[in-house]
Formats: structure tokens, sequence, C-alpha cells
């Protein structure tokens, strides 16, 4: 990312040699030539719009390659969708860009969205290109559809739920340190969206978030909205190989992985009577899923040892003020 500013065109031109491409397939972007976009849900059908923003140095690492910044930044957004139980269809990007990136960067960029537009049936907008003396900041307005009344909000869970949550936990956090293991470090670089689970849990789970904070304080947003009490298992906490090789299975380790955030997984409720549904669903949409523990009456998160004792948990989550 310290390519010379030298070669970099105009903002329009910038706009119209990689970014326009990136909106062929949405008529409504009218090829980036206008002020704005008109997008029209399917009939029936509500719009579900979310925003994330990523900066350099917080979210990324300066040195990562362009291409897994410009899907990260697009993940990170289907990923909120795909909690919410929604269809993707498009997106905005607002680009703060630093004097050195220049066009090599910039078109390892373009390709990276371009690669991800075609897997995940997405098209650029619109959006805004500007620049900055400070770090290089992606915004991503993403939008999606679902039928109507549809959408998986975190409020709904209830006393006598059932607590689950997709993938496995405490990757990306381990990546962000781990530079020795490509599987960690990969999964911290490129997330990837549940975005066939989140459609088959439609109609069956109660609440849904993604897990961006870490899986405890995520869950702990369910709790809060939603007016229970989750209890979490640590024992069923869903960990990869490559993790537990790297930080054993001590509750230090359990913790870690339960607090550390970017996973971008389905955390959700659902009833106890719609539990051979969720399997259903995992197993439709090529997923795995995992039990980690109920809903009850009260408040907050608590995670339990095997024992059924309350582990301390000094910080349940990436805190961002």
């Amino acid at each position: 990312m310290t390519n010379s500013s030298s070669d970099k065109p105009s903002e329009f031109d910038l706009i119209a040699k990689l970014f326009a491409p990136l909106s062929k397939s949405a008529p409504g972007a009218f090829g980036l030539t206008d002020d704005a976009a008109v997008i029209a849900p399917p009939a029936s059908h509500e719009l579900v719009i979310t925003t994330d923003a990523l900066v350099e140095g917080v979210h990324f690492r300066k040195d990562d390659p362009a291409d897994t910044i410009a899907k990260k930044a697009l993940r990170v957004n289907l990923s909120d969708l795909a909690a919410k139980g929604a269809q993707p269809i498009g997106y905005l990007l607002a680009i703060s860009l630093p004097k050195h990136v220049g066009m090599p960067w910039l078109e390892s960029f373009a390709r990276g969205l371009g690669e991800d537009q075609a897997q995940y049936g997405v098209a650029l907008y619109g959006g805004d290109t500007t620049s900055t003396p400070g770090p290089l900041t992606l915004a991503i307005t993403a939008f999606g559809s679902v039928p109507a009344g549809q959408m998986i909000r975190r409020a709904g869970a209830k006393p006598g739920d059932l607590v689950f949550v997709s993938g496995t936990i405490g990757d990306a956090g381990a990546g962000l340190k781990a530079a020795q293991s490509d599987y960690l470090v990969n999964r911290y670089r490129v997330p990837e969206p549940r975005m066939a689970l989140g459609i088959a849990l439609r109609g069956i789970a109660s609440a849904a978030l993604d897990v961006s904070d870490g899986l405890l304080a995520d869950l702990g947003h369910i709790a809060d909205t939603s007016k229970v009490k989750i209890i979490v298992d640590a024992a069923r906490m869903p960990r990869s190989s490559e993790l537990k090789a790297l930080a054993g299975d001590s509750i230090d380790a359990i913790v870690q992985a339960a607090t550390a955030g970017d996973d971008y997984e389905i955390a959700f409720t659902a009833p106890a009577s719609k539990r051979d549904a969720v399997v259903e669903a995992a197993r439709k949409s090529g997923t795995a899923v995992t039990r980690i523990g109920r809903v009850e009456q009260g408040a907050g998160v608590s995670l339990l040892d095997d024992r059924g004792n309350n582990i301390a948990v000094p910080r349940a989550g990436y805190v961002h003020f």
C-alpha cells in the first residue's frame, strides 16, 4: 500500500475505470453516472439496510493485500444481512484514500470487489471517493430484501429458547496475532458471511445477529433487546482445530475466543420445539451450527463451566469508545 500516487487518475476517471464496471449488473445504478441510484425490491418484500466502516490500523493492517481488504469491507456488511435473513442485492461504497495509495493497489481492490460480487450476486450502486490525510477508510452500505415482516431481529428471544452459533469462534481474533497460521490469518482477513444459513433461518430463529464485537458481547445485545438472560456453556463453544492447537483448551483460551470478535458468524436463538428445523437449516445451507446455551428469565449473559459455575469475564468483547 505504498504505491506512488503519481499514476492515480482523477476522481471521475477512477470511477469510470475501476468502479463503473462493478455496476454493470445493476440497471438502477446508471453506470455510476448520476447522483443517486434506484432500487426496486421484489414484490411483497422489504429492503434491509446496513452499514459498516473499516479503518486502517483498526479493522485491517496497512500491509494486508488490497483485494482482501475489499472483500472484508463487503463481507462484514453481507454478514449483517445474513443475520437478518436477507437476500443481498447491492451496496454503496465510500472510500477515503491517502496519497500513498496508487493505481496498482486500487486495481487489486476493485478486483477483490468484483470477485465477491460474482460470488454473492451483488452489484455496486454508487458511493463516494475522496482523499484524506489520515488512514485509509472504507464505508459500505449494503442492502438486501426479505419477505415482508420476516426480518430476524435482535428482539424476539424468549425464556426456554435455545442458543446457537454458526461455524467456529475465536479464529479471527487469533488470526490478528498468529501470523504463522495461514488458516487463522485468512479467517481474520476474509470472513465468510453465512448468507444461505440466514435465509434458511427465516421463520425459525426468534432472534439473531452477526458476531462482530465478540460472541458474549453480541449475545448481550440480544439479551438486552429481548429483555432476557442468556446462558452460554463454555464446553459447547465451537473452536477450530487450528485455534485449539495454538491456544489450548484452558478456560482462559475459551474466554479469549468468546470475546475476541471479528468472527462474523451468526449467533441466534430459536424455540426448543424448532431444534430439528435448525438442524435442517444447517444441513440445507451447508453450515455447521452448534447449540451453545439457553435463554432464561433475567438479564445479561453468563458463561458457565462444566459444573455450572459462572466464569468471570473481564471484558465481553471489543469496545469501540
